[in-house]
């Protein structure tokens, strides 16, 4: 079958405008109901859409370029459309960052007979379409005559409509910026080419040093062990120890832990939120480029003498522990608690031996958990925390009720409170040699359900408290010289990891000029 260039470049765009932007319109629809006065409206907006797609396709085209790059276009669209209706994400350049920095573990985990649906309807099929198509062959005028009046009728159809229903795209624009994020493929296009400037820009990094002037304190004092444990996706609302009517805390419970229960991340992702927790930079001012052209946290503890490990049992550290020795705990060769994945309790084998040849200095560990990390939460505990049941045990939400999928999580958290309460035993078994403190701070949280949200990675503009709000807190040995009354009288002041960077410079008494004693959670 024989078909001119336009034609396809019309039948590609209404492909992606009925097929691949379920997710845009029933966003849309939930600000704009149908109705006799948003009927109009709407369908403007699917006009609207279409041209804009012709636009882009219009671009791109040529006798070389149409079918690879159109093939491609279907294929990543039907990814995104799998999770943009099954877990309501959005594919912007800190979800892009992600994907480029998620492990094969997590692609697994991510793998579905559904995905495999949406990827073979949405992807695979139109593809085969096109490759069977063959192009009317023009010359290179009429080529050029036939794009540029495509372009050209397209910016007119697109003026047309918001010039037409200017009441309704003036709230469009301004009040529902978010619906936008949804369109597929000109969003993630767009957040692709955003993603590659903030990546590619002055192409050489250069890391600008922090802290250079950093020192412990001059008197001889007691040394001090500080574990760091940076959890994954663990709300604050779902600790017992904050109230939560379930009790995923119960070993934490028992210990002299203080919670602090109205903390909020940098972030909504692991790739984002981890540079930013340990950068000097608080969020409104931290970026990517920030975090990779900087010194961070570990360094500035580095440069004052502090012994520094970081251990690994999530994807990596997001380029944090670059500059630090640093152990990979996700393999059974290292990790001797191993069982459908690496679980993060093994982090603790052989940490009394690295502790035991520093004889002198202040240490600082640094624990990288597995967490909750969704979705497949069934995963993330053995089988004797399965408390909560039923439980979801697939990473295919829709095949689940919402108690299950809430269930595996809770259970998730379980274990995390048995992982937690194990490394402050290996803290206690040291308090003869160390004044020794556990802080615990997740990543970021994670939407269970609410709304039709799933996951976490929204833009942070747009993410619910439940992607922001985390589970926080610290355990401080009673050679600690701190008025835990007075700490405990803290827990419900509003804190975020723009106080983690102030807090581990307080315990580990470093001095330098980047330290702000306001910033620190456990001064004064």
């Amino acid at each position: 079958m024989k078909v001119s260039q336009t034609k396809l470049i019309l039948f590609t765009a209404f492909f992606f405008v009925f097929f691949d932007n379920l997710a845009f319109f029933s966003h849309v629809i939930e600000v704009y109901p149908v109705s006799p006065k948003n009927i109009g409206f709407l369908i403007s907006l699917a006009v609207g859409l279409t041209s804009v797609i012709v636009l882009l396709l219009s671009l791109v085209s040529s006798r070389y370029t149409t079918k690879p790059v159109f093939i491609l276009l279907l294929l990543i669209s039907s990814l995104a459309s799998y999770f943009m209706n099954n877990y309501n994400v959005i594919i912007d350049h800190i979800m892009i960052q992600n994907l480029v920095q998620t492990d094969i573990n997590e692609v697994n985990d991510l793998i579905t007979l559904k995905l495999i649906g949406y990827f073979f309807l949405l992807g695979v099929l139109p593809s085969i379409i096109i490759c069977r198509v063959k192009i009317q062959p023009v010359s290179w005028k009429q080529l050029i005559v036939t794009k540029l009046a495509s372009i050209g009728i397209s910016i007119l159809i697109v003026f047309a409509m918001v010039l037409f229903f200017s009441k309704f795209y003036t709230s469009f624009f301004r009040e529902h910026k978010p619906l936008r994020y949804y369109t597929n493929p000109t969003y993630y296009i767009y957040s692709f080419g955003k993603y590659l400037n903030k990546t590619f820009n002055n192409a050489a990094v250069v890391i600008q040093p922090m802290g250079a002037d950093a020192h412990g304190p001059a008197e001889d004092l007691e040394r001090r062990l500080v574990i760091l444990v940076v959890g994954e996706a663990v709300r604050a609302d779902r600790l017992s120890l904050n109230g939560y009517s379930r009790e995923t805390t119960p070993l934490l419970e028992k210990e002299d832990v203080v919670s602090f229960s109205q903390v909020h991340s940098c972030g909504t992702s692991t790739s984002y939120s981890v540079p930013c927790m340990f950068s000097v930079f608080p969020r409104k001012q931290f970026s990517s480029r920030k975090g990779e052209s900087t010194e961070n946290l570990l360094d500035v503890l580095k440069h004052a003498g502090v012994h520094v490990l970081w251990r690994e049992n999530n994807s990596d550290s997001k380029g944090v522990a670059l500059r630090v020795k640093y152990q990979d705990y996700r393999r059974p060769d290292n990790n001797p608690v191993c069982d459908v994945e690496c679980r993060d309790v093994g982090m603790l084998a052989g940490l009394q031996q690295y502790v035991d040849t520093r004889p002198k200095g202040n240490i600082i560990i640094v624990l990288h958990q597995m967490g909750n990390h969704g979705p497949a939460y069934y995963k993330r505990y053995p089988a004797e925390y399965e408390r909560f049941t039923p439980v979801c045990r697939t990473n295919q939400f829709d095949e689940c009720t919402k108690e299950e999928i809430n269930n595996a999580y809770d259970n998730a958290v379980l274990y995390t409170d048995y992982f937690l309460s194990q490394v402050i035993a290996f803290l206690k078994n040291n308090t003869d040699r160390f004044e020794a403190a556990m802080v615990y701070m997740s990543d970021h949280g994670e939407s269970l359900g609410e709304h039709g949200v799933y996951l976490h990675g929204l833009p942070f503009a747009m993410a619910p408290d439940e992607q922001t709000h985390i589970g926080a807190m610290i355990w401080l040995d009673d050679r600690f010289k701190i008025d835990k009354k007075a700490l405990r009288n803290k827990s419900e002041f509003p804190f975020s990891h723009d106080n983690l960077f102030h807090t581990i410079l307080g315990l580990l008494r470093v001095q330098t000029s980047l330290y702000d004693k306001n910033m620190d959670i456990i001064s004064g």
